[in-house]
């Protein structure tokens, strides 16, 4: 890794940027290297992750696993989802490639134009889908958790809280777009520290506000809404500097408004197989035993900490780069940062991987054991982070290998991808959940118990839930080999030198770090037992303990962090 050396435009002080307008050089850094930004935008997520971990403490402790958070979640998950499906994941897809072509080859003045014309198309179809999902929220709920009864206090409690949250999805799409502009100008620290205003409004709602609402958990619902215009004040100020700030006007008929939704259209679906999957099993847990839904959201969040930390990151460092060396006609750059990237990925992700499943009951215990979550509830979860993180470097490797595809304003192969890592997790949640019913003596008694009635049999089936994790997982790895697969096949990824060597090293050191744990775990059992300030202590000493061996080992075999700098 450190042979690929320093490529022009990457490190060091760069040319005043033409795009800008007359003195506005200094308001945009210099371009640092792809690790430094990567670490800028890690550090800033780290305050975010940790802070959204105790968000969903809060939750489990005031709320716990039953059917009223299941309600919750339900209701907050939808407008999430196409957060992450289209603002987060095909609109900055597809935008950043575009305003990195236009600050390559046009001017400030270019450039402001798609900006507002982009915000205002945006926000015109932001305004007609929100108004259409309040209008239509009891049906929305009724597709997205069948398993509630809609008229029963469940369904009607989401219906409410689900036309609190929908106009969520305006102002953090908004928000989404400031983010892209501030990352393509390498403002990386912002928008990454913008979801801390998410977790402290969530926490001030969960705490302060829910004793004093008829239904607590309704709490929740208004504190997202008042999330969304959080995020999008915080990040205003920096656009204006920026001399960015949008004046939203209508455009589609823009040039660059027209590339945009061109590219974004088939990225609805390619740039977030991993969520539309959790969201498919949202749709299944609401059939399942009360609680599934809860269970399925907090081992995910705890899959979401190494993502968000690292793979996140490196994915919104990298598109701009990529897309630059792409416009600017670099290959060699272009191949030697998708080969960075993919190996700063596995340095992270199969340790991650390894910690996860072998700390999993302790994590859950120490993390969300309190209050109204019980023991039984970290057992529950806990079977959901060991089955996601099996997965773990599929979901971290894909953050890298669909930006390769997006920055070549290439959106068909991810899409083919997508179609079948959906189709791979319908088939493999009913694949599993047969299974489970067919070959387990619990699944045979809750099938007898039915009498073949196959929604009852399944909320009657202990640890259902697991199956949805482990279809997850499935789809994860069949859409992450598919990308790697077109993406050699273009050509346009060439590996640099000493890949066997650095699977060695990760192999020795991911070794001796399981080694390491699984003999403190040996020594330590019955995390559900003690008091929580006794796990947080032998927590700590176990996750310190494993990543002070895995650091320690790849240092012994020569890795040192300058190999890590591009």
């Amino acid at each position: 890794m450190g042979q690929h050396g320093r490529p022009d435009g990457v490190q060091g002080v760069s040319e005043p940027d033409p795009t800008l307008p007359p003195g506005g050089a200094a308001a945009v850094p210099r371009r640092a290297g792809l690790l430094r930004s990567t670490a800028v935008f890690s550090a800033m997520t780290l305050v975010s992750r940790v802070s959204g971990l105790v968000r969903d403490q809060v939750y489990a402790a005031v709320f716990g696993a039953n059917p009223v958070m299941d309600a919750f979640l339900v209701a907050f998950r939808i407008p999430n989802f196409l957060r992450r499906l289209s603002a987060e994941g095909s609109f900055s897809m597809a935008f950043v490639p575009v305003l990195s072509q236009y600050r390559e080859q046009r001017d400030h003045a270019a450039v402001k134009e798609l900006v507002d014309r982009v915000a205002g198309t945006l926000l015109a179809a932001l305004l007609a889908l929100t108004a259409l999902a309040v209008l239509a929220a009891p049906w929305v709920i009724r597709v997205f958790a069948p398993g509630f009864d809609a008229d029963g206090p469940q369904g009607q409690l989401a219906t409410e809280m689900l036309r609190i949250t929908f106009p969520y999805l305006l102002f953090i799409s908004m928000a989404s777009l400031a983010g892209g502009v501030l990352n393509s100008y390498q403002r990386f620290a912002v928008p990454a520290l913008s979801p801390v205003l998410l977790n402290i409004s969530m926490i001030t709602a969960a705490l302060a506000l829910a004793p004093r609402m008829e239904q607590p958990v309704t709490a929740l619902a208004w504190g997202v809404l008042a999330a969304g215009v959080l995020q999008l004040g915080f990040q205003l100020p920096w656009l204006a500097r920026l001399g960015l700030l949008p004046r939203p006007r209508w455009g589609a008929g823009h040039e660059g408004v027209r590339r945009v939704m061109a590219l974004m259209v088939p990225t609805l679906f390619g740039s977030s197989v991993a969520q539309l999957n959790l969201l498919l099993n949202t749709v299944v847990a609401s059939m399942l035993v009360g609680g599934s839904v809860t269970w399925l959201y907090l081992g995910d969040r705890l899959l979401e900490f190494p993502l968000g930390m690292f793979g996140v990151a490196i994915g919104a460092v990298i598109l701009p780069h990529l897309s630059r060396r792409h416009a600017a006609a670099d290959p060699d750059g272009y191949s030697k940062a998708l080969d960075w990237g993919l190996r700063l990925c596995l340095m992270i992700a199969v340790p991650a991987c390894l910690g996860l499943m072998l700390c999993a009951e302790a994590l859950v215990a120490t993390l969300f054991q309190h209050g109204r979550f019980t023991a039984y509830d970290t057992r529950m979860a806990q079977l959901v982070v060991v089955a996601l993180s099996t997965a773990l470097p599929a979901f971290l490797l894909v953050k890298v290998l669909a930006p390769a595809f997006y920055s070549r304003q290439d959106t068909r192969t991810p899409v083919k991808a997508g179609v079948t890592a959906v189709l791979a997790n319908l088939v493999a949640i009913a694949l599993f959940l047969a299974l489970a019913l067919t070959l387990t003596g619990a699944g045979r008694e809750a099938w007898a118990q039915a009498g073949g009635d196959l929604q009852a049999a399944l909320k009657a089936l202990p640890g259902a839930h697991a199956c949805l994790a482990l279809a997850t997982a499935a789809a994860g790895w069949t859409n992450a080999l598919q990308l790697w697969w077109y993406l050699r096949r273009a050509g346009v990824f060439r590996p640099e030198p000493g890949w066997g060597r650095l699977a060695r090293q990760l192999l020795v050191a991911s070794a001796a770090m399981a080694i390491a744990v699984l003999a403190l775990l040996s020594a330590w059992d019955g995390w559900t037992g003690w008091h929580w300030s006794e796990r947080v202590w032998k927590l700590a000493v176990l996750v310190g303990s494993g990543a002070a061996v895995y650091a320690a080992a790849l240092w012994l075999q020569g890795i040192r962090p300058r190999d890590l700098r591009h």
